[in-house]
């Protein structure tokens, strides 16, 4: 088996003229890096061939002795629905050939044709095929509800339903040669979904990571592309590029929505034509690894204010993982912080603290702009000070008014927001909003009177004042 095999199942070359055979091997190693081919020059033993090896994709010559390809084609049609027929014809077969589409061949194609369309022709296909595995494999995950390599995820702490959720999504994707777009707000934990991807990936390489963010097209290229000696002043010798580096392996882009024009035509070329060349040289290199890429940015709202190309966005859509902020992960919390606490404790040689139940309703109600990365520097910042049994909270409290910015004036709204009340009723008294307020703080709060104090910019007896005074028994 060679180093780089691809793609992961056979391609089966069906064909009676053995120098027909070896040229189609050859080109397509070369021009489209499929090299996992199986050549057959008899038809009798095609059957045999898929009986006993993992063929994902048939080439089949029209014109064979002992069994034709329109009697293979029907065989294989019966048995093996699932695996699509290009069918190889001569030009005097073209009426044949348009028949055999009829009847269920996935494409067709004449020899003395242009090789490249029936490289296009045969990449289309393995696309197609790998778009069907990895349908089946999410409806699989979806339906019984299960991780098969949970230890891929062992350094995302999480029990949120939104995110197992993904993590299916990923051992469903995770064998897919074709790019996936990883989205969500900064400390979200982006690259360890990207680390996860890789880990199931099966690939033999490495995981390379570059940060694009603030790099110039020529850097950006020089990095990614790599150059020969004397491309441009300074290259005194030759450079391997991180396409290179991560070749069998996979490649991390990250802060891709701040990718220069010039660079995204560049990074869309790589994408489209599976092939790049070193910075100063003629000779074409091929994409050999999974491209994954990371953005906190709107990709669609850029594209749509021409920041972004539109040609590129799809191009990297084809695999969307979208992960949700910690304020939407609110039962994550508590699994953090007891992680966080056993990490930063051990780093700093100190007795594990008592965590109240309180600092969890506090955590709760905050808004996490900096999600799990904020979160990790608070329990980092209260480890650092922390002397008695029980962890303060008051490191935590300092750091979520730190976060709390200036109140919107009466009247006025924040961005898009619309207005609370509907224009065509009455409004509220000031005790019934006063009201309102206050319970709603309460159950936000879970009954924690200190914590609803805070949310509502008040002091607590301020609150239990009025909490017996509107609601006997609750202050």
């Amino acid at each position: 088996m060679p180093e780089s095999y691809y793609p992961s199942y056979s391609v089966l070359l069906v064909d009676d003229e053995e120098a027909w055979l070896r040229s189609l091997s050859m080109t397509l190693s070369m021009m489209a890096g499929i090299n996992n081919t199986i050549r057959c020059s008899d038809s009798r033993q095609v059957m045999d061939l898929l009986a006993t090896n993992n063929v994902g994709l048939v080439l089949l010559d029209l014109n064979m002795p002992h069994i034709s390809g329109q009697a293979l084609l029907s065989q294989l049609l019966e048995k093996y629905p699932e695996i699509p027929v290009i069918i190889i014809s001569g030009l005097n077969q073209v009426a044949t050939a348009v028949e055999c589409m009829k009847r269920g061949a996935f494409d067709f194609f004449v020899k003395t044709v242009e090789q490249e369309r029936l490289i296009q022709g045969v990449q289309r296909a393995l696309k197609m095929i790998d778009l069907q595995r990895e349908n089946w494999e999410f409806c699989s995950r979806v339906l019984d509800d299960r991780l098969a390599h949970p230890e891929a995820f062992a350094d995302i702490i999480t029990q949120n339903k939104a995110m197992r959720a993904i993590f299916r999504y990923i051992e469903a994707i995770a064998g897919s040669s074709q790019p996936v777009l990883i989205t969500g707000e900064s400390g979200v934990g982006k690259e360890l979904l990207a680390v996860a991807i890789h880990r199931l990936s099966g690939r033999k390489g490495k995981m390379v990571s570059l940060n694009v963010a603030g790099l110039d097209d020529n850097v950006f290229s020089d990095t990614l592309f790599g150059h020969v000696r004397g491309a441009f002043t300074g290259a005194d010798a030759l450079r391997r590029g991180l396409i290179e580096d991560s070749a069998d392996g996979t490649l991390f882009l990250d802060e891709i929505g701040d990718l220069s024009t010039a660079s995204q035509i560049k990074l869309l070329r790589l994408l489209q034509e599976g092939e790049y060349f070193a910075l100063g040289s003629d000779a074409p290199k091929r994409l050999r690894s999974r491209v994954l890429f990371a953005t906190h940015h709107d990709l669609s709202a850029k594209q749509a204010a021409g920041q972004f190309r539109k040609d590129l966005y799809y191009r990297l859509c084809v695999h969307h993982l979208n992960v949700p902020p910690l304020k939407d992960r609110a039962d994550d919390i508590p699994l953090l912080v007891d992680y966080f606490l056993d990490q930063v404790a051990r780093e700093l040689g100190k007795k594990k603290p008592t965590v109240s139940k309180e600092l969890y309703v506090l955590l709760a109600n905050h808004t996490f702009p900096g999600n799990v990365r904020e979160l990790k520097s608070m329990v980092y910042d209260a480890l650092s000070v922390h002397q008695s049994r029980m962890l303060s909270m008051d490191s935590f409290k300092r750091a979520i008014d730190s976060h709390s910015g200036p109140q919107a004036a009466p009247g006025e709204t924040k961005g898009s927001e619309q207005s609370l009340f509907v224009a065509s009723e009455p409004l509220p008294s000031l005790h019934d909003l006063s009201d309102l307020v206050i319970t709603e703080a309460m159950r936000r709060a879970q009954g924690n009177q200190s914590v609803a104090a805070r949310l509502i910019g008040i002091s607590q007896p301020a609150l239990s004042k009025r909490l017996k005074k509107n609601h006997p028994g609750q202050g």
